[in-house]
């Protein structure tokens, strides 16, 4: 057998080439997939995005100091309804959050529990409330030791008539605000984006404030 040496190189260059182009195959597959891939993030990002601006949308604006107070009834964790109107003649902080058993909400509801007396002493009530179940809120209480109502919104109507709602179409949760509300049932004070760490310490200095005009 005689060694062609020309051919072996001509058959070696070959193969080369084909492993060279099928590389470059592989390469362009590669990429453009990785940009469907980045489209489509990209598209689901715009959807919900734009479903969020939807919903947000169809909710009542936040209530202006002065006006009444939206009415409602609402399971605590005890399932016994609770109403505002049950709390004329005393002062409501009526506050929304989030999740229960969620850093920033535990912080913010121990501080509430902290200060039950000086809310006693100025007559006034508190009331947490969340999209969270009835027996979500069950179990938040008895871990951390809460003896003051939170309600359940389920639907998120109570939430979003005080436009306090956020709502992703497949996911909803009540926005981080409060609503001081006075004997009357009227909107004493209104906050938005609270500081959990400080919010009872600067609503309790607001009652004070308010109650000496």
């Amino acid at each position: 057998m005689i060694f062609n040496y020309a051919e072996f190189c001509w058959t070696k260059g070959y193969a080369q080439t084909v492993y060279n182009a099928k590389v470059c195959v592989d390469a362009g597959w590669k990429g453009s997939r990785m940009v469907r891939i980045g489209v489509l993030v990209l598209v689901t990002a715009v959807i919900v995005f734009l479903v969020a601006r939807l919903f947000a949308g169809a909710q009542a604006a936040v209530p202006k100091t002065g006006t009444t107070a939206p009415e409602f009834t609402l399971p605590s964790q005890e399932s016994a309804s609770v109403s505002l109107k049950d709390y004329r003649g005393s002062w409501v902080v009526l506050y929304f959050y989030p999740k229960d058993q969620t850093p920033g909400c535990t912080r913010e509801a121990h501080n509430f529990q902290v200060d039950q007396s000086k809310y006693s002493e100025r007559h006034a009530v508190v009331l947490g409330v969340s999209v969270d179940s009835v027996d979500s809120h069950k179990k938040f209480c008895a871990k951390e030791g809460l003896n003051f109502k939170l309600l359940a919104d389920r639907d998120g109507k109570v939430s979003g008539a005080y436009g306090s709602l956020t709502n992703l179409g497949v996911v909803k949760f009540s926005k981080r605000n409060s609503f001081l509300i006075d004997p009357s049932g009227k909107v004493a004070k209104a906050y938005t984006g609270v500081d959990p760490a400080r919010h009872s310490a600067e609503v309790l200095a607001a009652l004070d404030q308010i109650r000496k005009q």
